[in-house]
């Protein structure tokens, strides 16, 4: 009798298996207008930074990690752009990496990031504006039970360098 079950149970297992995944749902990308109308805070540049790329040259990378799936993306902005993946919108104002002769390396971005609120279409809460540092990610830290921002690198170009 035992034997019997346990058979059967595993009949309806593997037949469980053998079902296809459902298909993924579209997700809403699109920016709503009043956020898109939103005056990002000017950051200014150190007068170093002067003397590398202008800061609307530079390409910020931004890695979005949704907890809930485990899913990561990367997203590439210029300071003034920002990106919706899904429930969330990643805004950069600014992007910064130390010259090359200057110890210690550092790169980072001053980060704005907004969460669709649960139940809603179009409301938005900020859940983090600062600056977040590539080495030292403990300084400022995005604090969601579901997303993680962090920066990975500022593309940008200092005199004499190849």
């Amino acid at each position: 009798m035992l034997r019997t079950g346990a058979i059967l149970c595993s009949l309806a297992l593997l037949a469980a298996c053998s079902q296809d995944p459902p298909e993924p749902e579209a997700v809403s990308t699109e920016i709503p207008d009043e956020l898109q109308r939103v005056e990002l805070p000017k950051v200014e540049a150190a007068a170093e930074a002067a003397i590398g790329t202008p800061m609307e040259d530079r390409v910020a990378t931004i890695g979005l990690l949704n907890k809930r799936n485990n899913e990561t993306r990367e997203l590439e902005l210029k300071p003034g752009q920002q990106q919706r993946v899904g429930s969330v919108i990643v805004r950069l104002s600014a992007c910064e990496r130390t010259a090359p002769w200057e110890m210690p390396q550092e790169t980072g971005a001053f980060v704005q990031v907004l969460v669709l609120d649960r139940g809603s279409e179009n409301q938005f809460r900020k859940i983090f504006s600062g600056w977040l540092f590539k080495n030292s990610p403990s300084l400022n830290v995005v604090e969601h039970p579901i997303y993680d921002v962090w920066v990975k690198d500022c593309a940008m170009e200092f005199p004499g360098e190849e």
